[in-house]
């Protein structure tokens, strides 16, 4: 029961929940379930590049260009609707767009040797500046959107599948998936031990770079499926359609469990962090904070969480150091006065 309530995910759950309670005290309309379930609408699609976004950390890497990607990839959609392209067709186009992006993130990487950050900073506004420029050929100019989609999308936004939004289905859907995907095959350990060791994997004799290549890719899908749901639910592909997630994201990622330094990750952990901190955020605006303040709060916490984890990290490490040596790492121990 102790190693139980000691799992990080148990942990999120009680924080969830208790934090539902207090935002039910301060206004007992939070807790309609109705606006429980539809208000994840507003923001389901964080958990939608989180969830990639943990598979991606654990193997070692980082991406922070997946919110110019929805943005990329719902004006793709746009644009071969635009120019006569059927639903399907235009899906595909998408989806097709936000695949590569990823490919070409990690082959950049791979290829320069370059700190994945800096890679993905750079292609964060590679794709925000052909998102801009494409869209024009719509006539669309700065950010405005590509609308007058079928009625048939549109109505995905709003769509219920056994009383529950579309969206949080497919959301939940394929984070069972991942969770699969991460827990209970090969593929998912590999990735556990890459970012542990990226030598140790390659001696193991496993294709680190086509593994890693694959998470960035799996980023890149998700990413494009996060801008066609954000299309149907306003009814129009905007560049900043993903402006919004990137902060939300990482944050998920990592009070969800992943380390930043790779080799640890839950996507479960990442799910339930999601609905904390969208419900953190639609908790505050129903109290009457404003939405700057609650933004300035998600960034606090990922500092906050950022620390926590790094030092209990640390403290884990030596309290270990000390089981098997009996005293404290060298560099840490107090120094001796002559």
């Amino acid at each position: 029961m102790r190693r139980l309530f000691l799992r990080w995910e148990i942990v999120l759950a009680l924080l969830l929940v208790l934090e539902i309670a207090v935002f039910g005290l301060i206004n007992p309309r939070f807790l309609n379930v109705s606006s429980l379930l539809f208000g994840t609408a507003d923001f389901v699609q964080i958990g939608m590049v989180a969830v990639p976004l943990t598979l991606v950390i654990i193997a070692g890497g980082i991406d922070v260009s997946f919110g110019s990607t929805i943005g990329l990839t719902a004006i793709i959609f746009g644009l071969a609707l635009h120019f006569g392209a059927p639903l399907g067709l235009a899906v595909l186009a998408s989806l097709a767009v936000g695949g590569f992006t990823g490919l070409f993130n990690a082959t950049i990487i791979r290829v320069t040797r370059l700190q994945p950050l800096v890679v993905t900073l750079g292609a964060l506004y590679l794709y925000s500046g052909a998102a801009t420029v494409l869209s024009g050929l719509a006539g669309a100019s700065g950010y405005e959107g590509i609308g007058n989609f079928p009625a048939s999308f549109t109505a995905l936004g709003y769509q219920q599948v056994l009383g529950l939004p579309l969206s949080l289905v497919i959301f939940l859907g394929l984070a069972a998936v991942m969770i699969f995907l991460l827990h209970a095959t090969r593929f998912g350990r590999a990735l556990f031990l890459i970012g542990l060791s990226e030598n140790a994997a390659r001696h193991s004799g496993l294709p680190v770079g086509r593994m890693q290549a694959l998470t960035y890719v799996l980023l890149g899908l998700f990413a494009a499926m996060a801008g066609l749901m954000l299309s149907a639910y306003f009814g129009s592909a905007r560049v900043d359609l993903g402006t919004t997630t990137l902060l939300p994201a990482i944050t998920a990622t990592v009070l969800g469990g992943a380390s930043i330094y790779g080799g640890k990750g839950s996507v479960l952990g990442t799910v339930l962090a999601t609905f904390l901190i969208g419900y953190l955020q639609q908790g505050l605006q129903m109290s009457g904070v404003p939405s700057q303040i609650s933004s300035a709060l998600s960034g606090a916490l990922l500092v906050i969480v950022v620390a926590a984890r790094f030092g209990s990290e640390k403290l884990r490490g030596e309290l270990l150091w000390q089981r098997l040596f009996g005293r404290a790492p060298a560099a840490l121990a107090p120094a001796h006065k002559n």
